[in-house]
């Protein structure tokens, strides 16, 4: 097992997450018999740069040439103590899956009546 992060919510709950590791930007704190880190930011303002990461994708879907009727993204995110949250990577480079999808031409003309 990793090493535990206590990460608050803006909203003041409290998540605890596994890391892989103890890293440099977190505090040790006592809990009973376990001992975890203690974030030094939200979990809300960890998000936040996959949050930008996610509209600056959509905004370049979405604008571009294809014009697709619905975008998904998927990201792999991974939390750190000392980077917040970052795009984890897969077997073998980063973790981003792009999914566009178009509908058909609604023709009014086939429609009964």
């Amino acid at each position: 097992m990793g090493a535990l992060i206590e990460y608050t919510t803006d909203s003041g709950a409290q998540v605890v997450v596994e890391i892989d590791r103890q890293a440099p930007g977190a505090r040790l704190v006592a809990r009973g018999d376990n001992t975890l880190a203690q974030a030094g930011q939200t979990l809300d303002s960890a998000l936040q740069s996959i949050r930008s990461a996610a509209e600056s994708a959509l905004t370049v879907f979405r604008e571009g040439k294809l014009k697709p009727h619905g975008v998904e993204l998927e990201f792999g995110v991974k939390l750190t103590a000392e980077a917040g949250a970052v795009i984890a990577k897969s077997s073998v480079e980063g973790h981003l899956l792009v999914k566009l999808t178009w509908s058909p031409p609604n023709d009014a003309t086939t429609a009964d009546g």
